[in-house]
C-alpha cells in the first residue's frame, strides 16, 4: 500500500467507529521481550523481512494505543511492533528492582536501556515514533545510538525542556509548585473521569488498563517530565529524517510546537484533535510517516 490508498485520510478518520482496544488486528504478534528491567509485554505484525516501525507509548499508555496504525503500516510493507513501557499496563512486573544492579526508581536510565534493547533486537535501523513522555526518550536513544534510527517521529511529545508542564494550556503555572506524585495524580483522576470525553469503549479501556498499571511508575515518569533534558541542538545536528506530528487541541500551545519542530529541523505536522492523533487521526498521521520514511528511503 502505498500513500494514496490512504485516500482521503481525514475522512477515514472521521469514520473511525469506537472499538474494543484490546482486540488486536488479525496475525498480530503477541509475545515477551526480555529487556533490562524485566518482560515488556510486545506485539508486532507484517513480514519480519521488512522495515521495521517501533512505536513507543507514552505514560499511563500501552501498546493498544496504536492499534488503528498497525495494519496500515503493514499494509504499506512494514513490521510494525509496539511494547508497553516498564511497570505500564502488561509490563507492570518490569522494574528497577529486576536492574542489575537494582535501582530505586523509575529511571531515565531504565527506560532508555529498554527501549535501546528492543531496537537492537532487530537488524538494521528502524523507523521510531515516541509518543509524549516517549519523545524524550526517543530523542536520547536517537542521540546515543543514531545507527538504530531510519527516522523518528515526535507525537505529541513535550516541547520544551526543563519543567515540561509550565506551559500547558490552564494549570501549567500550578506545575511549578506541584510534586510529581501529586501531579500524577491530577492526572490520573482527569484521565479516569473521562475530562476529555473520549468514547465509552476507549474509556473503559483505559480504566481496566489502570489496574495494571503501577501507581510509582507514573509517579516517576511525571517527575522525569519535570526534568526534561534540552537535547534540541544535538536533535538538530542529527542527520536522520524528523517528524513532529501534534493534534491542535494539545495539552502544549501549537506554537510552541511549531517552535521546537523548526528548531531541531524537523516536518511539523497538525491534525483536528487533541493529545491522541494515534487513535483518533491514524490515517492522517501514517500518511504524514509514510512520506517520512520515503525521504529517509531517499536520503541514503
Amino acid at each position: 500500500m502505498d500513500r494514496t490508498a490512504l485516500g482521503d485520510a481525514h475522512a477515514l478518520d472521521d469514520a473511525v467507529p469506537d472499538i474494543y482496544w484490546r482486540q488486536l488486528p488479525p496475525a498480530t504478534e503477541r509475545t515477551w521481550f526480555d529487556a533490562p528491567s524485566g518482560r515488556l509485554a510486545h506485539i508486532a505484525l507484517g513480514s519480519v523481512d521488512d522495515p521495521r516501525v517501533v512505536l513507543v507509548p507514552g505514560a499511563t499508555g500501552s501498546k493498544e494505543d496504536f492499534v488503528l496504525m498497525l495494519p496500515l503500516l503493514a499494509a504499506a510493507g512494514f513490521r510494525v511492533e509496539s511494547y508497553d513501557l516498564a511497570g505500564q499496563y502488561e509490563s507492570a512486573d518490569a522494574g528497577p528492582w529486576n536492574l542489575d544492579p537494582p535501582h530505586t526508581r523509575y529511571d531515565e536510565r531504565l527506560f532508555l536501556d529498554d527501549l535501546l534493547a528492543v531496537l537492537d533486537a532487530g537488524d538494521g535501523p528502524a523507523h521510531v515514533l515516541g509518543y509524549s513522555f516517549a519523545g524524550t526518550l526517543a530523542e536520547l536513544a536517537l542521540l546515543e545510538r543514531p545507527d538504530r534510527f531510519a527516522s523518528i517521529t515526535l507525537l505529541s511529545a513535550p516541547p520544551e525542556p526543563g519543567q515540561a508542564f509550565r506551559s500547558i494550556k490552564r494549570i501549567g503555572p500550578l506545575s511549578a509548585v506541584t510534586p510529581p506524585r501529586v501531579g500524577a495524580g491530577l492526572m490520573l483522576w482527569g484521565i479516569r473521569n473521562n475530562l476529555n470525553k473520549v468514547p465509552p469503549g476507549r474509556i473503559a479501556f483505559v480504566r481496566e488498563r489502570f489496574a495494571l498499571t503501577r501507581r510509582e511508575s507514573v509517579d516517576d515518569i511525571i517527575g522525569l517530565m519535570m526534568r526534561t533534558p534540552d537535547v534540541r541542538a544535538d536533535l538538530a545536528a542529527a542527520p536522520v529524517p524528523k517528524l513532529v506530528a501534534v493534534g491542535e487541541h494539545d495539552l502544549w500551545p501549537t506554537e510552541l510546537h511549531r517552535r521546537f519542530a523548526r528548531r531541531i529541523g524537523a516536518r511539523f505536522v497538525v491534525y483536528p484533535t487533541g493529545h491522541s492523533p494515534c487513535e483518533t487521526a491514524p490515517h492522517q498521521l501514517v500518511r504524514d510517516m509514510l512520506a517520512l520514511f520515503a525521504e529517509a528511503d531517499g536520503a541514503r
